[in-house]
Formats: structure tokens, sequence, C-alpha cells
């Protein structure tokens, strides 16, 4: 896709490293530092995720005549950089980290500046592309008249993305969709109220003052509430995923919008693409993993899940549980397993048989529903915490990777015979069986919706 990214580019740092002790001068601690990352922030950002996505990337932006100006370019190999001058300093953002814990953030020459001039080559850089996506970090570039202008004559036939700022100009009228967080929605109205109610009023409202095609107020972890010019709303739930530094989010989200609009897609189907691509961004590490060299691949999204839920209990002290099967359709002898199984402990994971390994087990009319599905009805038990996918027939590779305390089973057998009883042991784990609920099978279950059929 040819995309353009719109808006302030600023040169953010992150500075990581270990801390055991104080300074002699003042009660602070003293950062022994790792490592220290620089990268384009900001619209820059945006830039990096879609030109690493594969994409043909142009960023109009303005920057500053300054040695850190060059450095920016240089953070941008692969974006095609259009850029007027700022008539001021480039602004840099500095996070300080130990492990995970963010410690301080230091700006520089972040005062909001004069509103720049947009050059003919800035706008001109907006036409016959696919998408675009105005990323607004409150510095002024999409408050510069002529862009503006650009980016509404534009508009009317291109998908126009703008991800606005609290600081910054309200987006063009004609635009296909914002993606304000909800405090940037409080910040443009005057709703109040919180969640999803608040959202899908904001959003109504958003649409009717800025007379755009859509506005999709996002409500982190939870998802994103969009509405439309037709008066139509819907609620886009995110994927269920643990995440730690939401650096980016936003970004990655008007991101995805604004590819999956250049290639077809409508707005809701587009918005689900961009929350999916924000949680999975934010399940791989966000930003940090983003410029990391040399980071592996990461887990499929529900085993990555359960290794941290695991982590999780096990740091505070609390007892893992673990459980198996196929759960090809799930049936009131499973939830009551499952239910069992949970009361052992603290938390429950269960290892689920991937598509493969069903057909190998059980021949290839099955599964009947895919790994996917089985994997998002489990999660939506309360009593299961967690999932882990296995291609093998038996369990035992993925119990070895989180190594659970227990191992229950339900079935008309000791605990003993069961197979999983001797990998338990290598760590010191034990076996329990729960209550069999006899008469209750997947295949009979099947069947039965075989003939009904």
């Amino acid at each position: 896709m040819r995309i353009v990214v719109v808006g302030d580019t600023l040169l953010d740092v992150d500075v990581a490293g270990t801390s055991d002790r104080l300074s002699p001068d003042a009660p602070v601690p003293v950062v022994d530092v790792t490592t220290d990352v620089r990268r384009a922030g900001g619209a820059g950002l945006v830039a990096t995720m879609l030109v690493r996505d594969g994409h043909d990337v142009t960023l109009v932006t303005v920057l500053g005549d300054d040695t850190r100006a060059q450095e920016l370019r240089d953070l941008l190999p692969d974006v095609t950089v259009v850029a007027g001058p700022s008539g001021a300093p480039t602004p840099v953002k500095t996070r300080v980290r130990v492990v995970d814990h963010a410690l301080v953030r230091i700006d520089e020459g972040c005062a909001t500046p004069p509103v720049p001039e947009a050059t003919d080559a800035m706008t001109a850089a907006l036409d016959d592309v696919d998408a675009i996506v105005v990323a607004d970090y409150g510095r002024g570039v999409v408050a510069a008249p002529a862009l503006r202008e650009a980016l509404a004559r534009v508009a009317e036939h291109t998908p126009v993305v703008w991800d606005p700022h609290p600081k910054g100009a309200a987006p063009v009228p004609g635009i296909t969709v914002a993606t304000p967080n909800a405090a940037e929605a409080r910040r443009f109205t005057d709703v109040e109220g919180h969640g999803v109610p608040f959202a899908t009023v904001a959003a109504a409202a958003l649409v009717e003052q800025w007379g755009v095609g859509a506005v999709a107020v996002t409500l982190g972890d939870r998802g994103a509430l969009l509405a439309d010019d037709r008066s139509d709303s819907r609620f886009v739930p995110a994927p269920s995923v643990t995440a730690g530094d939401p650096c980016g989010a936003g970004d990655r989200l008007a991101a995805g919008v604004a590819v999956a609009l250049a290639s077809g897609a409508d707005v809701a189907e587009a918005l689900a693409a961009g929350v999916l691509a924000a949680s999975e961004y934010l399940a791989a590490g966000g930003v940090t993993a983003l410029f990391a060299a040399d980071v592996p691949a990461p887990l499929p999204g529900a085993d990555r899940d359960a290794l941290r839920t695991v982590h999780d209990v096990r740091g505070a002290g609390g007892t893992v549980v673990a459980t198996g099967g196929c759960f090809d359709l799930l049936h009131a002898g499973h939830a009551r397993t499952l239910s069992a199984a949970r009361a052992l402990g603290d938390c429950l994971v269960v290892c689920l048989n991937s598509d493969s390994s069903v057909r190998a087990l059980k021949g290839p009319d099955r599964p009947i529903m895919t790994q996917d599905d089985r994997v998002e009805l489990l999660l939506a038990l309360d009593c299961v915490d967690a999932v882990v996918v296995f291609d093998e027939q038996t369990p035992d590779e993925a119990l070895r990777r989180f190594r659970p305390d227990v191992w229950a089973k339900g079935g008309d057998y000791t605990a003993s015979e069961l197979p999983e009883a001797a990998t338990l042991a290598e760590w010191g784990g034990r076996v329990v069986t729960v209550p069999f609920h006899p008469g209750r099978s997947t295949t009979r279950l099947a069947a039965a919706l075989e003939h009904v059929g």
C-alpha cells in the first residue's frame, strides 16, 4: 500500500537499566544503564510501523534545523520524508525505566511551537495514495491551514484516519474515521461518564461536531466504540491479552485501521483489524519489542498469556492447576470438571489439543470447532484463566513449559493410571482426579446434532 502519515515527529529515547542503590547526594535511585534506544516518535513511529509492515510510506511533517532533526532522518531510512521547516528545536522525550518500571520521563524542547507553514511539497504528497493517517501530537502540523485544506480535499476520495491529540486541532470535516481515546473524547466534548456508555454518547456527539464519517473512541484493553454518521454504533472488543507498556498502541491501531480501509474493508471491519493489531502489538511487548534487536518470534497469543498468568500466580505464592483435552463441543460435563479443577488452586490452565492433534486422535472429520473457537469458548468460562495449545497427542511437552503444581483430570480411573503422572513427577507436581460425570460425551452430542441435521 502507498500510505502517507501526516503529523508531528519527535525523537524518542528509551533508557533502561537496573538499580540496586540510592545516590549518596540525594534519596534517589542510581540507574546503571544497560540500553539506550533512539527512535522516531509521534508520526515518525506510525511511519516506522507501516514501513516495517512492508508498505510504501511517506511522512509529511516539519523538522527543525539541528543535529537531532538529522538524527530523525537517519532513523527513518526506508521512509520518504517530506518535511517543511518547524522553526523550533527538535522535541525529545526520554523515558527512563528500571526493568519494567517507569522511573521518569525527561522532555526537551517540548513547548508548543507556533503553527508551521505547510509547503507545496507537503500538500502535494497527499495525492495518489491508498490511505492517509493523521498522527496529531499537538505541535501544530495538522493545524496548518494549507495542509487542512489539502486533507479535506483528498478525504473526498481517499480513506483518512485521524488520531487526535488533547492539545491538537479538531479533525477536518469529511474524513473517514477519527480515533480519539477516552481522555481525548472528553477533551473535545462535555460528555460525562465512563466506559462503553460514555463512549457511545461521546462518539455520536463527535461525529456530529466534527462532521466526519465515523468516530471510534478507544477504551484501552477493552476495545473501541464506533459511531457513524448514520447514527449506528458498534462495540469492538479487544482480544484478552496481558500487556505492559501501552506506548504506541494508539498509533498501531490507527495504522491498522488505515491499512484495512486501503484494502477495501468498511469502517467497522477496519476498526476490528486495528483493535486486533494494537492488541497483538501490546502482547508482543509493545514499542520495546518493536525496536529490540534479535527479538524471538512471539508465542501464539493464548500460549503467551498462559505463561504470563502462571508467572504472576507463582510469583504471588499461588498454586497453578492444569487440565487438558480436546473440548471439541463444550458440554455440562466439561463445565463441571473444569470448575472442580479450578477449585484446587489459584489459576487453571487448560492444555488444549490443536486441530492437527484432534484429527490424529479422532479422525479427519474432527474437530467440529477450530482451535481458535475452542480457545475463545474456554476463556469465556470464569473458571478458566488461560489456555495452552499443543500439537502432540499428549500434553507432556506443554506441561514442561510451565510446570503446573497440580494436573487435574476427570475420569473413572485413579491418579496413578494417568499418563501425565510421570511427567508431573519430574518437578514434584501432583496428579488429582476430579468427579466424573457419566452420560456426557462430545461424541454422543456430535452424533445427535448430526442426526437432527
